[in-house]
């Protein structure tokens, strides 16, 4: 066995924990079964977001231990990429100079590892920590871009206390969020020895551009904002990572405050959850009046398609939408201000303005600009908690990291998961006035 990287964490008591992981070699998993070979086709949607997603899973059974764990996750591994074969394939570029899939069979990167404690030892699993949790999760050495990269990874971590970590790597071109967590619960119905719920459907190029394309939206999330506030100056300070939860009273009370005065006819949990944060996030960044802000957010299109598309697609299913307006006028104004801009931004988006978005790349090969923006990702509408490899359901799920130091994380929290986790790194000054702004 090699030794892994070590982390050290500062816990609440100011005790220094230090998570020590052992990884056995990593070994290629093949298919089980003989699969189509060739090239596989990502559509405009998949070309936008090739970033790796690292992401654990951690369970815990009270009588079964952690000593088949490793197997019998691989054996299934080998099993569920039968029907995801695209993911046991390399990642290239076709003739029109964008992202492909190679299906050579290669396989998928599983390692095997244990830890030097129990699980509880490290601490608060809620929030990112790529100190600590990147201990969970294998990055393949030497791999200098996304090309290199395996466009799928796992490692099975033993902990002392009987329980263990799936830490997974995963290109986000190939999937969405919706998409990985079909394929994760697949994953775990074939270790557990039942059919499929949901089969994957793999034909992704029923999301083509038109011919010819036709852009009939401005699609201002990819508009570059000039940033005068010296936001970018800001982040050279140290990045405090801090997670915050809203209790459904909490909740409830946000959407009490956007609707006051009958501002709002009506207001959802994401919505008001999503003015919240981004007006919080914009006084916190001491951003200048004038200072155009945007937001940005994904919305699932696989229902708003016509017709929408079929159930277990494999691929990227949802589009971006976003409101832009300036700071001055997003603080001063009430929090009902905000909730129209969200709110405005889901009405954008109809099979017409996916559709426009998908030729929008194909024109323009544009990606989304993050300058002055806050990308809202909401893993709470998500049950990755409902994964069971035959240990029973995930006890703790979530991500090692944000990609981006423009991403905020949206978590379901508690075990009714009715509470939200908002997640985010901040300079450590903007944090400070963060937190004091959390207060409702």
């Amino acid at each position: 066995m090699e030794l892994g990287d070590s982390a050290v964490m500062e816990s609440s008591n100011s005790k220094v924990f230090e998570l020590r992981v052992k990884r056995s070699e990593p070994t290629l998993v093949g298919l089980a079964e003989e699969t189509e070979k060739g090239p596989y086709y990502l559509s405009n949607l998949d070309q936008n977001i090739a970033v790796i997603v690292r992401t654990i899973y951690c369970f815990k059974s009270e009588d079964k231990g952690n000593e088949e764990a490793g197997e019998v996750i691989r054996n299934a591994l080998e099993k569920v990429l039968v029907h995801f074969y695209p993911l046991a394939g390399r990642l290239g570029i076709s003739s029109e100079g964008k992202l492909i899939v190679n299906c050579n069979g290669e396989g998928a990167v599983f390692v095997e590892a244990e830890a030097d404690c129990v699980m509880e030892e490290i601490g608060d699993l809620t929030k990112p920590d790529p100190g600590t949790l990147g201990n969970l999760v294998y990055d393949v050495p030497g791999a200098t871009n996304i090309l290199e990269m395996p466009l799928f990874v796992a490692q099975v971590t033993k902990f002392k206390c009987g329980g263990f970590v799936l830490g997974l790597c995963l290109n986000h071109c190939m999937v969405d969020g919706i998409g990985a967590m079909e394929f994760v619960n697949s994953w775990g119905e074939t270790a557990r020895g039942v059919p499929l719920t949901v089969p994957p459907f793999l034909d992704r190029s029923i999301l083509k551009s038109r011919t010819p394309p036709r852009i009939d939206y401005l699609h201002r999330e990819f508009y570059e904002i000039k940033d005068i506030s010296s936001t970018n100056k800001l982040y050279e300070e140290k990045i405090h990572y801090q997670s915050f939860c809203f209790e459904p009273e909490m909740l409830e009370k946000l959407k009490t405050k956007a609707k006051e005065n009958g501002a709002l006819e009506k207001c959802t949990t994401f919505e008001a959850l999503s003015a919240f944060v981004w007006r919080a996030r914009t006084k916190a960044l001491r951003m200048l009046p004038k200072q155009e802000t945007k937001l940005l957010f994904a919305v699932d299109g696989r229902p708003k398609f016509v017709p929408p598309l079929p159930k277990g697609y494999f691929g990227n299913g949802i589009v971006l939408t976003n409101s832009i307006c300036e700071a001055g006028e997003l603080v001063a104004k009430p929090l009902c201000f905000a909730v129209r801009q969200v709110q405005d931004a889901i009405k954008l988006v109809n099979d017409s303005y996916m559709r426009s978005a998908i030729d929008y790349f194909e024109v323009t090969r544009e990606r989304p600009s993050l300058a002055s923006t806050l990308l809202i990702t909401t893993w709470s509408r998500l049950s990755f908690h409902t994964t069971d490899f035959g240990w029973g359901e995930a006890v703790l799920s979530g991500p090692v990291a944000l990609p981006e130091k423009e991403v905020i994380l949206f978590l379901s929290h508690g075990k009714d998961r009715k509470s939200i986790n908002v997640l985010l790194g901040m300079p450590a000054s903007a944090m400070k006035i963060f937190q004091q702004l959390m207060h409702i």
